[in-house]
C-alpha cells in the first residue's frame, strides 16, 4: 500500500512537476544527460547570500527522471549551498520511496549529479 503512494507521487511529479522552467538571469545554469536512456535535466538557480533563492529545472525523461528533478528541487529552494553539498543517493531514492534497479537508479540521480557538477563549476 505504501509503495503504490510513492508510485502515485512520482506520477503527480511528473505529470506537474514543480519549478519546471527556466531564469534568466540566472546564477548557476547547467545540463546533464544520461545517454542509455535520453534523460536530459537543465538545471537554474539563483544564489543569494549562499542560499538557493530560486531554482528551475527544465528537460525531458521518464517519470522517475523528472519525479526527481521536481522533488529535488523543492527540497533545496531555501538552502545553503553547504547544505545541499551533503545530499547524495539515499537521500534522493528516500525522496522517491521505491525500490529501483540498476538503470532506474541512474535516471533518479541524474538530477542530483546535475546540482552536484553545476556546483563544482559554480565561481562564487
Amino acid at each position: 500500500m505504501e509503495d503504490e503512494l510513492y508510485r502515485e507521487n512520482i506520477l503527480e511529479h511528473y505529470k506537474h512537476p514543480r519549478n519546471f522552467g527556466t531564469l534568466d538571469p540566472c546564477t548557476i545554469h547547467h545540463k546533464e544527460n544520461n545517454p542509455i536512456c535520453g534523460d536530459a535535466i537543465e538545471l537554474f538557480l539563483i544564489i543569494e547570500k549562499n542560499k538557493v533563492k530560486e531554482v528551475k529545472f527544465s528537460g525531458q525523461g521518464c517519470a522517475i527522471s523528472m519525479a526527481s528533478a521536481s522533488l529535488l528541487t523543492e527540497k533545496i529552494k531555501g538552502m545553503s549551498i553547504e547544505e545541499i553539498k551533503k545530499f547524495n543517493q539515499k537521500d534522493i531514492l528516500a525522496m522517491l520511496g521505491i525500490s529501483l534497479d540498476t538503470l532506474r537508479i541512474k535516471c533518479a540521480l541524474l538530477s542530483l549529479k546535475t546540482l552536484n557538477r553545476s556546483l563544482e563549476l559554480w565561481k562564487n
